[in-house]
């Protein structure tokens, strides 16, 4: 079955430093008012974000909250932009903070909503997301995804997220760890999977045959 319709969005949509996912009580129980937003067109909001930035640089504290670490991901990309560069964003957050930790960092906040949405949820860890951001384009929903599905360790992401960089097919470089691109399990209602059974053993297909294209109907 052949992908038809407008692409999935690869890339941040929203502006950045905005607290899209973080001020999002259903993702992360903070209501929109709690959640800090960095303005990079307001002196105040950036002065805030390089702050930001010098503490999530050097403090490990909160390296287990997904919230905090989305929000260090937000004021670096925004300082970024406020700045004009990684250097001078690194320049004006000074400390700790070096040109790869806001690279690293800013990529992450570039991810599109449904990667950081399970960032914040915790189902994928901020250090793998640091990988996905690595890629473009689908690989990095294609990573992401098989990461939730094959429960890729952060070692694993690493190493596909590095082979696809080197020119590897995602597909490839997920089959190096074991993995299928594409496959996921799952659980249906008796019914459902009897009708599904029924039906893949008449037309003599494989039952994922019919559901690829129940799917593919479903999603156009």
């Amino acid at each position: 079955m052949s992908h038809e319709g407008p692409d999935p969005p690869t890339d941040r949509e929203s502006p950045v430093g905005e607290p899209v996912i973080r001020g999002d009580p259903r993702v992360t129980g903070q209501r929109p008012e709690e959640a800090v937003e960095f303005d990079p067109d307001d002196p105040e909001s950036l002065e805030r974000a390089a702050e930001t930035v010098r503490q999530f640089a050097g403090d490990t504290a909160g390296q287990g909250d997904t919230v905090y670490m989305l929000r260090g991901a937000a004021a670096c990309a925004a300082l970024v932009r406020g700045e004009g560069s990684y250097r001078a964003a690194a320049d004006r957050a000074d400390g700790e903070a070096t040109v790869a930790f806001i690279r690293k960092w800013s990529r992450v906040h570039d991810l599109p909503r449904s990667i950081r949405t399970q960032v914040a949820m915790g189902h994928i860890a901020p250090t793998a997301a640091k990988h996905i951001a690595r890629v473009s384009g689908e690989a990095r929903l294609q990573i992401a995804w098989a990461a939730l599905d094959a429960d890729l360790t952060v070692r694993q992401v690493r190493s596909v997220a590095s082979a696809v960089k080197d020119g590897v097919s995602v597909a490839d470089a997920l089959r190096e760890e074991g993995v299928t691109l594409g496959e996921i399990t799952l659980e249906l209602p008796p019914d459902v999977y009897q009708e599904l059974r029924r039906r893949a053993a008449l037309e003599g297909v494989d039952p994922s045959e019919i559901v690829a294209d129940a799917l593919g109907r479903r999603l156009e």
